[in-house]
């Protein structure tokens, strides 16, 4: 698993090094050294302007000119807020032999501008002078991370550049791949700085990257009939399209049987069982144990249906009108297992939560006892227990009508065949991504179920 850490506790890691064998002095040299080998993998040699900071960021871009100095390079540092402070920069800054220079007018002499001045460690807004700096610099790399992302949260604390190449260690920060940071982060890259694996252990990680290593896919029993793969049926109202969507994309994700119950009959592939029974029937029926609320449902039937959903205790995946039923009134959702809001919907459920995404995500499914999938461009997957995951292969085609509707139907069938709600939600939103990735120009909703299959193959073979 790739887990992400905030800054916090990345420097409690750092800070625990030293005990376990391996010394700031030494974790500084291995980040200067992966970054400078990055920028030469990335540039042609180049006039280099390094902007250099106070700290333990500013010590990495000491290292950096360094070694690209010794390469041939042409380098200049800029020490922007004075001489190091930390024992460690000054100490890299005294092996710096080159010239130091003020960064303005050189900065825009340069064709290769490194940022060293805060990185991670930012803990207020930037000061105007130097985002401004940082604005003037084309291209600009970031060591870490760029200086006014936040790096626990992707807010931008006084920083409007944009960095063509961020280098970061150990591990990725949250506000690398939460918006806005990551739009400001260009190409990441994440090095390996020999941090001793007894430093990382002193932190549990609760928050990563969404990846198939977090999860695993239902294995196939040779034995299994259609009920044992899972039996799904999604609640349709007057508008069957997105219950239809819902469907394909939940058989092909592997639901052995697929049902949409709707108010009158409709036209389904074949393969899609349809009724019209009543729900009072249809929750008698003992196979029936995983249900999708929502899609299509129309909000006046979705309020009830889910209530008497929930009061059968069966496993519930509510999205679209069933989240709209209960706007302002979230605790109507205690007894769901996963739901889906996108930002409109999460802020009319959850209208006095002022949080970061990943905060807001966490608090939601702690009120309501639900995994929540904030969607986004940076979709959040939140248990209630406080564990996250955080989602970036979603290509922004996916912003179109009924993909949410593939999404819920992805996640309900994962339920149905036996996937915890955390791992099943988490793997729902990837397979998302993936799918829409393999798809052309033009995409629409209709497009995704079929590349699902190779999506979910493509998990299976990243873990081999």
């Amino acid at each position: 698993m790739e887990p992400l850490l905030t800054p916090s506790q990345l420097a409690t890691i750092d800070q625990a090094a030293p005990a376990h064998g391996t010394p700031l002095a030494q974790l500084m040299e291995h980040a200067g050294r992966a970054v400078a080998h990055a920028i030469r993998r990335h540039y042609p040699p180049s006039r280099v302007l390094v902007l250099a900071g106070p700290g333990n960021n500013g010590g990495d871009g000491y290292v950096t000119a360094r070694l690209l100095a010794q390469w041939g390079w042409p380098v200049a540092v800029a020490p922007v807020l004075g001489p190091p402070t930390a024992p460690e920069a000054a100490a890299a800054a005294a092996r710096w032999h080159g010239p130091l220079v003020a960064a303005d007018p050189h900065i825009h002499r340069a064709d290769l501008v490194i940022d060293a001045i805060f990185g991670a460690g930012l803990s207020r807004d930037l000061a105007p002078n130097l985002a401004a700096l940082l604005a003037a610099a084309r291209p600009l790399i970031a060591i870490d991370i760029l200086s006014g992302i936040d790096g626990t949260t992707g807010a931008l604390r006084g920083v409007t550049a944009v960095a063509d190449l961020t280098i970061t260690f150990v591990v990725r920060k949250p506000g690398h791949l939460l918006y806005p940071g990551r739009a400001h982060s260009g190409t990441l890259l994440c090095a390996d700085i020999a941090m001793p694996a007894a430093a990382r252990a002193t932190i549990t990680a609760n928050l990563w990257r969404n990846t198939p290593s977090l999860w695993r896919l239902p294995a196939l029993d040779p034995d299994g009939h259609k009920y044992e793969r899972g039996s799904l049926t999604l609640l349709s109202g007057t508008m069957p399209g997105a219950a239809l969507l819902a469907a394909a994309a939940a058989r092909r994700t592997g639901a052995g049987l697929v049902t949409i119950a709707a108010p009158a009959p409709i036209t389904a592939p074949p393969g899609i069982i349809t009724t019209t029974d009543p729900l009072a029937t249809l929750l008698t029926d003992p196979r029936r144990q995983t249900w999708l609320c929502g899609p299509g449902l129309g909000i006046d039937r979705a309020g009830p249906a889910l209530a008497a959903l929930i009061t059968a205790h069966h496993s519930i995946v509510a999205d679209a009108d069933a989240l709209t039923a209960c706007a302002g009134a979230p605790d109507r959702l205690r007894g769901t297992t996963i739901i889906t809001p996108h930002h409109g919907e999460f802020r009319r459920l959850f209208p006095d939560c002022k949080s970061d995404k990943l905060t807001a995500a966490r608090s939601a499914a702690a009120q309501t006892g639900a995994v929540v999938i904030y969607k986004g461009a940076d979709t959040v997957i939140a248990a209630p227990d406080g564990r996250a995951a955080i989602n970036d292969n979603a290509p922004p085609s996916l912003a179109t009508a009924g993909a949410g509707d593939v999404l819920g139907g992805i996640c309900a069938s994962l339920l149905a065949q036996g996937m915890p709600p955390f791992e099943a939600a988490c793997a729902a939103v990837w397979l998302h991504g993936a799918a829409a990735t393999r798809t052309s120009a033009g995409l629409i909703a209709e497009d995704i179920a079929p590349h699902l299959p190779a999506a979910m193959a493509q998990a299976t073979l990243s873990l081999i």
